[in-house]
């Protein structure tokens, strides 16, 4: 009994020291409706105005209608709405290109957002025309 008593004495000190040295568990990325550095940000209004929907990964469809789409966020015109087909502007605020489709599954007509890309004057032929993006 006495062994078992400095057993657990043992673990709960290794335990201490792990929980002491262990690095913090970072916080998922979480879409809040603010277009942040390191997120690709789409909104729906020309010169990024109105809410916004951003995003830290590929999404391969937008969904068309609640509850299963991905929705503007942010205050503003949109708000609460699809983003799927009413993209009107977009900011590229990754290290990374994004690549914006005009299809679901990263199929048809797209276009490319280089890494801080602002695309305010519209989206091209994209323009309520975008159902999926990818992160190159």
């Amino acid at each position: 009994m006495r062994n078992l008593g400095k057993a657990a004495l043992a673990i709960g000190s290794a335990l201490a020291v792990l929980a002491a040295v262990a690095p913090a568990a970072s916080a998922a990325p979480v879409r809040n409706g603010r277009c942040e550095v390191g997120e690709f940000c789409l909104y729906p209004e020309y010169d990024l105005q109105g809410s916004v929907s951003d995003f830290t990964t590929s999404i391969p469809n937008y969904g068309s209608s609640q509850p299963d789409c991905y929705e503007f966020k942010g205050p503003g015109a949109g708000q609460y709405t699809c983003v799927k087909n009413r993209a009107l502007s977009g900011y590229n605020r990754t290290s990374h290109t994004v690549r914006l489709y005009f299809n679901s599954n990263y199929k048809g007509t797209y276009i490319d957002f280089a890494p801080e890309d602002a695309r305010d004057g519209g989206l091209g032929p994209l323009d309520l025309n975008n159902a999926s993006h990818q992160f190159r």
